[in-house]
């Protein structure tokens, strides 16, 4: 996004730009993603277990929120792509985090991750700064 800002003045006012991002085929790259991210920190690897569909529709005869979510069930089953093809054109390419990289900033961010200890060099400087 930074590569489309230094080029917004040669861009329409309100362009948009689709990026094709990550593509999960068998429906188990995200789950095996967390899995490699959470092991490698040392935590217990997740057990990756099949959605239950028949407990949602259980649900929904008691709930609106279930009753939407199989109303989307199609969604689970289709494939949904967006096109690059104008970032393509812009940038040349598309700019791309790898999907354990993107999947270790999140869990991060979200606090199901240690945090990591500042090294020794940010440390010094942290206490040298003034309060």
């Amino acid at each position: 996004m930074v590569e489309l800002l230094a080029r917004r003045e040669s861009l329409p006012a309100f362009a948009s730009f689709h990026m094709a991002g990550h593509v999960d085929n068998d429906g188990r790259a995200m789950g095996e993603a967390i899995q490699r991210v959470v092991q490698r920190h040392g935590l217990r690897r997740p057990r990756l277990v099949p959605f239950q569909w028949g407990l949602i529709r259980v649900a929904s005869w008691f709930s609106a929120l279930p009753r939407e979510l199989l109303e989307m069930r199609y969604l689970w089953d289709t494939e949904v792509r967006l096109a690059n093809d104008r970032l393509l054109s812009v940038l040349g390419h598309e700019p791309h985090t790898p999907l354990d990289e993107a999947v270790e900033a999140t869990l991060r961010g979200q606090g199901c991750l240690p945090q990591v200890q500042p090294t020794l060099e940010r440390r010094h400087l942290r206490s040298q700064s003034p309060s």
